[in-house]
């Protein structure tokens, strides 16, 4: 899943059920005490209103990676699906919700807690599947189903995976509404790490020192102060790369079954694992690209679908998810570098993605960085990436 920027989520505010506030953290006193402080379940709603405009949903559909490897894997589990009951947890517009009718299922209960439910129902109408696929408004924490299902489907990875915490509603939907041994669209994640040279970056920091050729203002002081306000924050930023921008061989750092018993619990205390890369050749370190895959049971199929936001792969509308370095540190053919990293929820907003990175490069001292995903940084690109757009 993805939001448009325009809508933010306020990272402020009291407990869950009106405790005492929680305290701002950042921004100057006045913006503090002026902005509104907000409960968890003010934020939830806030996050599901994101979902309210049709430009996010033209986003993700239009992200013929994505939806074509939903409709595979979907189509491709068509025996468990034939005369079964599914629950399509964040049915958005309700596309998936129809694919699964489409492969045979019997009922579909298409949960959305955002307004465009209403358009869901609309499109369910209009393909004359009224009888088989069910429109259900609210949270799939609050809505009651009439009885148990056999599979659940749901697009709910967000940047870097873990962003949004949608993948707790789901395993909440499994705890609560699946049947034992039913099946999970997708089955299961990987989320991967790699250093990186970001090619754009690097030449955003060397234009201060090009002025004076374009100009003849010597500007190259400025060098140091524009690294630090690029590279210097704490956020995690998305952006695409491509495979020249790797620096070394990617490892998989986490894994997640979705059928697995403490899932939950894991994601709250943090996923993640430790990482040791030898960089391929020489060339300015800018700090380490995340990115992930899923994967749906493999069906009447020799090979399961798998759905990768690689930069070696198609583009998504996922992209990578970038933590800088504070500067840039230069490596050499097989330089060592190594460390740990956490994905885990931030402290004041559950639906914010938090990174803790510990890491060495070559011989310099261990350090140690943390980011977020910042509540403005819903990323929304006006228009899907061009390799995603449908065929004309």
């Amino acid at each position: 899943m993805s939001q448009p920027k325009r809508q933010k989520l306020e990272s402020g505010g009291g407990g869950e059920g009106g405790g005492a506030p929680e305290e701002e953290d950042g921004g100057q006193p006045e913006a503090a005490l002026l902005r509104p402080r907000r409960s968890r379940r003010e934020r939830d709603q806030m996050y599901y209103e994101c979902y309210s405009d049709i430009s996010v949903h033209e986003e993700m559909i239009a992200d013929r990676v994505r939806t074509d490897a939903y409709r595979l894997g979907i189509m491709r589990n068509w025996a468990a699906l034939r005369d079964k009951t599914v629950l399509d947890v964040g049915a958005g517009t309700g596309i998936l919700s129809i694919f699964c009718a489409q492969a045979g299922a019997r009922r579909v209960y298409a949960v959305e807690a955002s307004s465009i439910w209403q358009q869901a129902q609309e499109v369910v109408r209009l393909n004359r599947l009224e009888d088989r696929v069910h429109v259900l408004p609210g949270p799939v924490e609050t809505v009651e189903l009439p009885e148990q299902v056999d599979v659940i489907v749901s697009e709910w990875m967000g940047y870097g995976l873990l962003h949004e915490s949608m993948l707790s509603s789901v395993l909440h939907a499994r705890a609560k509404w699946l049947k034992e041994g039913g099946l999970l669209l997708p089955a299961s994640a990987e989320l991967f790490l790699a250093p990186i040279s970001d090619h754009t970056l690097d030449l955003r920091l060397g234009f201060w020192s090009q002025v004076k050729q374009i100009y003849g203002v010597d500007m190259s002081c400025l060098n140091s102060f524009a690294t630090r306000c690029i590279m210097g924050h704490g956020e995690i930023l998305v952006q695409d790369l491509c495979g020249e921008d790797v620096l070394a061989r990617p490892q998989c750092f986490a894994q997640l079954d979705l059928a697995r018993a403490g899932l939950e619990h894991e994601l709250e205390a943090g996923v993640g694992g430790r990482f040791r890369f030898s960089s391929y050749g020489s060339a300015p370190m800018h700090g380490f690209a995340i990115w992930f895959q899923v994967t749906f049971p493999k069906g009447d199929s020799e090979k399961p679908v798998v759905l990768s936001t690689s930069p070696f792969q198609p583009v998504t509308h996922w992209k990578q998810a970038l933590l800088y370095l504070n500067e840039p540190v230069q490596v050499e053919q097989d330089t060592d570098i190594s460390g740990e990293i956490t994905l885990l929820p931030a402290q004041d907003n559950h639906r914010l993605l938090r990174a803790q990175l510990r890491y060495k490069v070559g011989d310099q001292e261990e350090k140690t960085k943390d980011f977020t995903m910042e509540d403005g940084h819903f990323l929304f690109s006006q228009r899907p990436p061009q390799a995603a757009r449908p065929a004309s």
